[in-house]
């Protein structure tokens, strides 16, 4: 129970659906912030209050789970390494994984507890075949199994989403108002909670040592110069301070961040198209494709950022070996062993895909897994015509 009006209605509807519910809240820093700030952030003194509160009045006992170490290790530290090496992450995504439905979940089937709700709008169903997938939500404005793809089939066995029918949040809030929640007209959470203030590059250059470098064009010439490449993301027209315009005098836009060559590079739009995606760390929700085996092309959804358009695409695995200098982490390009990637085709060129995002692959309404985007191809940059 994060201390807003989902998460509350959520237990009340667990609560009424017969289930023997407790609720839980998460203390994930040693120094919260004592009072929220409009909508800024959902783990200060006030949400842990109001989640008490609301259990208070829906009669279920109430406690508060100390995840702080493990939140600033796999959530924190993570956010901070992926900017550090030129990349866009999603710390919710990552706490989700991480957090919510690893840690907590883990603990709550060692002390006997059957399933976490939470509330977020997705859908847990069955398939023909009676394995567990992964569904969008009834609200589209609200769906959130962008962030829940992760989440791999047995951790969906033990997961509920009360609100996964519902057609509109203000009937959430309507319905918290009757049943009597002071959170009924709390504001939403949107931002990164560890980062309260919403300054995201004041945050990292605290983190991160940020050095001048050159901003060069898709030719290497040298158009200006950077306060740190971390600080900037792929799709990035704001704040480059180039001191001469483009010839064609229409803006530039960061096409690239090398941060070994604390380099930032620069084009027009056009060479933000991207026409194929690799990504890396692939995880399933729910049953894997049959072309999993395969390696043969697919035909899906693509979704590489929360609550950004769906496009047709067609997707294929690969794998390759292990290649130490790429973003892969993971504990097969540890080994050395092969690696197992996404190759990604939309149908037409993308716009803003930056290495880090999450690749969230769909059919129809169901999520069929997700991976972490490695690289992203513009045609036109490819046969080296970017000029």
């Amino acid at each position: 129970m994060s201390g807003g009006v989902d998460s509350a209605v959520a237990a009340a509807r667990a609560v009424d659906a017969g289930h023997d519910v407790v609720g839980v809240h998460l203390a994930l820093s040693r120094m919260p912030g004592t009072l929220r700030t409009g909508s800024r952030g959902c783990c200060t003194i006030e949400d842990a209050s109001d989640a008490w509160r609301a259990c208070e009045v829906l009669g279920i006992p109430f406690y508060t789970w100390d995840f702080s170490e493990r939140f600033q290790t796999d959530v924190v530290e993570d956010f901070v390494a992926e900017y550090a090496a030129g990349r866009t992450p999603n710390p919710c995504l990552r706490c989700n994984e991480k957090i919510k439905f690893e840690a907590l979940l883990d603990r709550a089937i060692e002390l006997g507890f059957d399933a976490v709700a939470t509330g977020h709008y997705a859908r847990v169903d069955r398939g023909p075949d009676g394995r567990v997938q992964l569904h969008r939500a009834a609200d589209d404005a609200k769906d959130q199994s962008y962030v829940l793809a992760v989440l791999r089939e047995d951790q969906l066995e033990h997961c509920l989403f009360p609100l996964a029918d519902t057609p509109s949040k203000d009937l959430v809030r309507a319905e918290a108002a009757e049943r009597g929640l002071s959170v009924a007209q709390k504001p939403d959470s949107h931002d990164i909670c560890f980062i309260p203030d919403g300054d995201t590059r004041g945050w990292l250059a605290e983190r991160i040592a940020l050095e001048p470098g050159p901003i060069v064009d898709a030719d290497g010439v040298e158009l200006g110069t950077h306060a740190g490449a971390q600080a900037y993301t792929v799709g990035q027209r704001k704040g480059l301070a180039i001191g001469r315009p483009a010839p064609d005098g229409k803006p530039r836009f960061v096409l690239e961040v090398r941060p070994k060559e604390n380099t930032v590079v620069v084009g027009g739009r056009e060479l933000l198209d991207v026409d194929r995606i690799t990504a890396i760390r692939p995880s399933w929700a729910g049953a894997p494709l049959p072309e999993d085996a395969t390696g043969a092309w697919f035909d899906c959804d693509l979704q590489f950022r929360a609550h950004g358009e769906i496009v047709p695409a067609r997707a294929r695995v690969v794998r390759t070996p292990a290649d130490r200098t790429s973003a892969d982490r993971s504990p097969a390009a540890e080994a050395g062993d092969d690696v197992v990637a996404w190759e990604i085709e939309p149908t037409h060129p993308l716009r803003g895909v930056a290495p880090g995002q999450s690749a969230v692959l769909y059919r129809d309404t169901r999520v069929l897994g997700q991976a972490t985007i490695d690289t992203a191809r513009n045609a036109r940059l490819a046969a080296g015509t970017g000029a």
